[in-house]
């Protein structure tokens, strides 16, 4: 069913409802076929891309959409309804924009975002990885300075759209310890950039997760983004908007089970009644509906109070935790309204239940948010 949304102006509803319409007739239809057989959803993208629905939170005047995060956020939750793998995609490319919108130089910005923002192209985050998982000031990829820019050796993993995209920002060690990152806005198509065999996953099959290798590969130092040694704050950064992208996919994902197991749970009959009558479990679907809720309006919160130009990078690890562990919850009970069916692949509840999964390890696992919950209690 269609969420009831408070938004803030007509256009922003307007833009809702255009986003329905694409994810109903565009993402809805396919969800299942390519996930199945791991087919990349390169359509999808490009519907998205000529609605101008991958890049709203980013200025006009760099061909973005000028939405506020409370808008874009609720986009993102009705793409994750119907396509959790594209959705996550879409946050991904809003993420791996972030460091040059916010730390590029005016040049920088005038001369890339604008092309990044364009809907013709996707792009991807590299921080993780395959030794160091949460521990990002533990990263080995290394970028040396040399008279024509840098050259960048060492292996990243976990990358969404890896092979995919046409531009990484990457973060590599050009110096010792947490302030010897450096940030890089690295072409897909870069010489001596290579990538490893999809990842096996799971859940969200259609978009690659990859490992990526860099050989000496060299990169002009005008791609450098912030200053040397930045890498790190630039990253974190970045990261609590994307935490905040996450949530809202994880409660589309949510909302969408509960719509489903309630329609199951009113055709259903047992005892000689429909199974949502029974206490038992009415009382299951009003808790899953009370954790969607919940999800919704903590994400809400973050953004609103990231769009005000208040501190909210504890407020962005409180929504992801409580949106993807309410994902992973109201996924699993779904199943279990379905009953034996919900372990079938003839209803699409098991594929909501193994996509939510993965909710609660990327952007930062979530006891690596509580983590971060707790250092600004105790500061």
């Amino acid at each position: 069913m269609a969420v009831d949304r408070m938004l803030p102006t007509e256009e922003a509803r307007d833009l809702l409802e255009l986003t329905r319409e694409i994810a109903d007739k565009v993402l809805e239809p396919n969800a299942v076929e390519f996930e199945r057989h791991e087919r990349y959803p390169a359509e999808a993208f490009r519907a998205l891309g000529a609605a101008g629905l991958l890049s709203l939170p980013y200025p006009e005047e760099f061909g973005g959409g000028g939405q506020p995060y409370e808008v874009y956020l609720q986009v993102l939750e009705e793409l994750g309804a119907r396509w959790a793998a594209v959705a996550v995609a879409v946050s991904v490319h809003s993420l791996s924009c972030h460091p040059l919108f916010v730390f590029g130089t005016e040049e920088q910005k005038r001369q890339w975002l604008p092309e990044m923002l364009s809907g013709t192209m996707i792009g991807a985050y590299s921080l993780s990885e395959p030794h160091t998982g949460s521990d990002a000031a533990a990263l080995r990829c290394r970028a040396v300075e040399v008279p024509d820019g840098y050259r960048i050796t060492g292996a990243k993993s976990w990358i969404t759209n890896g092979g995919k995209a046409d531009y990484y920002t990457l973060f590599a060690r050009t110096g010792e310890g947490s302030r010897g990152v450096s940030c890089f806005l690295v072409p897909g198509d870069t010489e001596g950039l290579t990538f490893g065999k999809p990842e096996e996953k799971m859940g969200l099959r259609a978009v690659p997760t990859t490992v990526a290798s860099y050989d000496d590969a060299l990169i002009p130092a005008q791609r450098r983004i912030g200053e040397p040694g930045q890498g790190l704050a630039i990253a974190f950064s970045a990261l609590d908007s994307g935490r905040l992208g996450i949530a809202a996919v994880a409660t589309g994902l949510a909302q969408r089970a509960l719509d489903d197991a309630v329609a199951y749970a009113k055709e259903r009959e047992a005892f000689g009644r429909r199974i949502i009558d029974h206490q038992g479990l009415g009382f299951v679907l009003a808790d899953m509906a009370a954790a969607v809720d919940s999800a919704r309006a903590t994400y809400l919160d973050a953004a609103r109070r990231r769009d005000a130009g208040l501190p909210y990078s504890r407020q962005a690890s409180v929504a992801k935790l409580v949106a993807t562990d309410a994902a992973m919850k109201v996924t699993t009970d779904a199943v279990q309204v379905f009953g034996g069916a919900g372990y079938t692949m003839d209803f699409p509840v098991e594929r909501y239940m193994r996509e939510a999964k993965v909710m609660q390890i990327f952007e930062g696992t979530n006891q690596i948010q509580r983590l971060v919950i707790a250092r600004h209690l105790a500061g």
